[in-house]
Order: structure tokens, then sequence, then C-alpha cells
């Protein structure tokens, strides 16, 4: 998402590099984009081939993936040839819609994971309910509306781009020539997210702890009574291995993974089954902490510094040299090569079809 303008005080103190370093750049950056579209080309793959993965949670998992699949065949290459060529080359229109493509696909990943987490909340929160919601037809909408919004927040410079000051054709920057746009699009790219999925993730990780606390101290119940309460709890919280099917796929699938909806003995007071059972709920929510800390770090970890500096070279508290300015910029690439391993990760249908299409790889 390259979106700020470097001064030309930080343009004329940038040194051109030599053939060394722009070897080592121009493979290390290749590496991630290549890495980038193996990956979520072989997550659209897994879904589409795999009929047990033909579920509204993974259309939206598959969006996400062809939103990144996106930012890295048309984005990253154009780059790569920018930063290791310190200028523009490829003339004004292609700098254009480059541009906007970039702020529209990275935009569109950053408001997949907010959607993601909200339909993921909802199903846990309302699994009943919800499950009756939760089509392929309401997946689409929620993905049209994420595009839509994406588009929205990214089209505005258009309008005043080809009015700026194209002598400079070596230069394809967004300007950061208006304040208010870039208070808009930050917050709606990323800080309003942000918030959201983290009050969501919040949510949901308290939901299953009380889940799993209401499991480890359960008592004096029929075993048929057990298994009923387990098998709901089991829908509410995982999505994914319930009898009924309500839902597929996601990170928290694995706060569950050791089967929550095992079986209770009819002596269920025994202290030493007791103590066991509240082991394995200890267990499970260090294991949903782990699982959410790697989603909201890797999401943090990559885009947080670039929108920091976008605020601040937007408000004119400082300016960045290039070398910052790309870096922090494929900081958040970078998220779009860990979103197709978070997400798909932790559930045993993704490795189940991963594994599928690895043996159809090797032996055509």
């Amino acid at each position: 998402m390259n979106h700020t303008n470097f001064t030309p005080e930080a343009n004329m103190a940038t040194k051109s590099k030599t053939v060394t370093e722009n070897l080592l750049i121009t493979l290390s950056l290749s590496i991630i984009t290549t890495l980038t579209m193996l990956l979520n080309s072989s997550v659209i793959s897994a879904i589409c081939t795999t009929k047990k993965l033909h579920q509204p949670a993974n259309y939206l998992i598959c969006s996400l993936a062809l939103t990144d699949l996106l930012v890295a065949i048309l984005v990253m290459p154009l780059s790569i040839a920018y930063i290791v060529m310190d200028r523009w080359t490829l003339g004004y229109f292609l700098c254009e819609v480059w541009l906007s493509i970039d702020m529209t696909c990275c935009t569109c990943s950053i408001l997949h994971l907010c959607v993601i987490a909200l339909d993921r909340y909802w199903a846990i929160t309302d699994a009943i309910e919800y499950a009756r919601k939760r089509t392929a037809k309401r997946a689409g909408i929620m993905i049209c509306t994420v595009w839509a919004i994406s588009i929205f927040i990214s089209m505005p410079p258009l309008f005043w781009r080809n009015h700026r000051n194209s002598s400079n054709s070596s230069d394809c920057q967004i300007q950061h020539s208006h304040i208010i746009y870039t208070i808009y699009s930050t917050f709606g790219a990323f800080y309003i997210p942000l918030t959201l999925i983290l009050i969501v993730y919040y949510r949901i990780y308290h939901a299953a702890k009380s889940l799993y606390q209401k499991r480890g101290s359960s008592r004096h119940l029929s075993s048929r009574s057990t298994d009923s309460q387990n098998s709901f709890a089991s829908c509410k919280l995982t999505q994914t291995f319930c009898i009924s099917d309500l839902s597929m796929s996601d990170p928290t699938a694995e706060f569950d993974r050791i089967q929550f909806s095992v079986r209770s003995p009819p002596f269920d007071n025994d202290p030493d089954l007791v103590g066991d059972r509240q082991q394995i709920s200890s267990v499970r929510e260090r294991k949903a902490a782990r699982i959410l800390g790697l989603i909201l770090g890797a999401f943090i970890l990559s885009w947080l510094p670039f929108f920091i500096k976008e605020l601040i070279v937007g408000l004119g508290i400082s300016t960045v040299s290039a070398e910052v300015a790309h870096f922090l910029t494929w900081l958040g690439y970078v998220n779009s090569l860990i979103n197709p391993l978070l997400y798909t990760s932790f559930n045993e249908d993704f490795k189940f079809a991963f594994k599928k299409l690895i043996k159809c790889w090797e032996h055509p």
C-alpha cells in the first residue's frame, strides 16, 4: 500500500544501491512474492477441489486468499522493480493503475480479517440461530461489502491525482496533500478494523474460556445429559467438529481439538477424573490464547508500523526516508503471506486437502 510521498530531500539523500544490494533485495522480495503466490493458490485450490471444505465460512477464507493472491501478482512484482530501479519507468497510466490496485487489495485483505472475526464471533455466541443465517449467499454479501468498502476508501485520490504535477515521471507515490483523506483512509482501512478485531477476538476468547470452565467443573450429570450439553457447547465453540456441521474451519476450531465432547463417565464425581478434566480445560485455554495471540500479533506487527508512519507523514509531523517507507510497506505485504498459514494450519480438513494437492503435484 504505497501511500507515502517522499520529500525531495529524502529522495536526494537516497544513495544509489550497489549491484550486490540490488541482487539481495530482488532475491529476498522475490522469495516473499513467490511464497505468497504459492500458499494462497494452494488455499484456493484446496477449497475448490475438496467437497468437505465447501462451507460458507471457507468462502470467506477463499476470498481472503484470492485477495492476497492479487497482492502477490499485481502489486509486489512492480514494487520490487520500483525499489530496485529507484524510479518508476512504466509511465503515468500504469502508475495510477498500480497505486489504485495496491490500495484496494491491501485494504480489502485487512477488511476480510474483520469479517472473518465477526463471522466466528456470531457462530460462537449465537450458534443455533446463526447456523440458519450462515449461508453461501450471506458469505457472498459479506465479500461484496468488503470489496465495496475497499474501493470506496481507495477511490478518492483518483480525483486529485490526475491534477498533480506529473513532470516528475520517475515518482509513483500518492501525494499526502489532503489531511482529511489521510485520517479517513488510515482509520477506515486499519484503525477501525483493528479495534473491531481486538474487541471481537477478546469476546471469542472469553466465550471459549467460559465454556472450558463449565466443561471442566461439570458434575453429577447423567452420561446422556452430559453428552447433550457437551455436544451443544462444542457446536457453539468450534464451528467445525459439530455433528450437525453448523460451520467449518477456523483457527478457533483448534480451541477444541482435544475432542471437546468427550463422553463423561457415569461416576463423574471421581476426584481424579474431575482434576484431569480441569487440567484439560486449562490446556485448551492456553492453546486458545496462543492461537489468538498468533492471529492478532501477526496482523498488528505487519500493519501497525505502516499506518503509524502514514499518520505521521500525512499529518506533516515528520518525514521518512525511501528505505524506511519501502520496508514498512513490505512488512504490510508480508501479512498476505502469513494469512494462509494462520487461517488454515489449525484445521485438519485443510491439512488433509493440502496433502492431497501435494500428492497430485508429485504424481500428476
